[in-house]
């Protein structure tokens, strides 16, 4: 599948009816090359601490749509969020290879099965911008609570006695 001796990069996959999130796991990668098509990704660059080329096809389960999704480099992965073409059952598997690679692995922080994504999805935005925020691809978004939300009621604040 690949063109040429490049080894695949190690990869996390989770899903939604909607989404399957994809991350491929190189520190430092610059300027990677990234093509998002609708049956299948192709990925190359050099990253990690031994500078590692890596060059990979992942022909997908099924078809995304590619003007949807998006594409994130970070200095510890690059993320890609993939919009399905068609909302609905979860694929059974990320490749249309039913081969278990060693390099891919599920990413269970994100993963939700499909028959959980109903109740927990209920009052939440199925935006993809939303989900974006929350990855931190567009900026916002952020609902952690801030320093100054804690109250002054901490026991640090106290004054210590004098040391003799």
């Amino acid at each position: 599948m690949s063109s040429s001796q490049n080894s695949p990069p190690p990869v996390a996959w989770a899903q939604r009816k909607n989404v399957v999130f994809l991350t491929i796991c190189v520190e430092d990668c610059k300027e990677p090359t990234i093509t998002i098509q609708e049956d299948k990704i192709y990925f190359k660059g050099t990253g990690g601490t031994e500078k590692k080329d890596y060059e990979y096809t992942y022909i997908l389960y099924s078809n995304i749509d590619k003007e949807k999704s998006r594409s994130f480099v970070r200095d510890r992965n690059i993320e890609l969020i993939l919009v399905k073409k068609e909302e609905g059952p979860f694929w059974p598997h990320l490749l249309k290879d039913k081969v278990k690679q060693h390099w891919l692995k599920v990413d269970f922080g994100r993963w939700k099965d499909e028959d959980d994504s109903e109740d927990e999805g209920e009052g939440q935005n199925p935006d993809l911008e939303e989900m974006m925020r929350q990855m931190g691809g567009l900026g916002g978004g952020d609902s952690r609570p801030s320093l100054d939300d804690l109250e002054d009621e901490d026991s640090d604040d106290d004054d210590l006695p004098d040391l003799e």
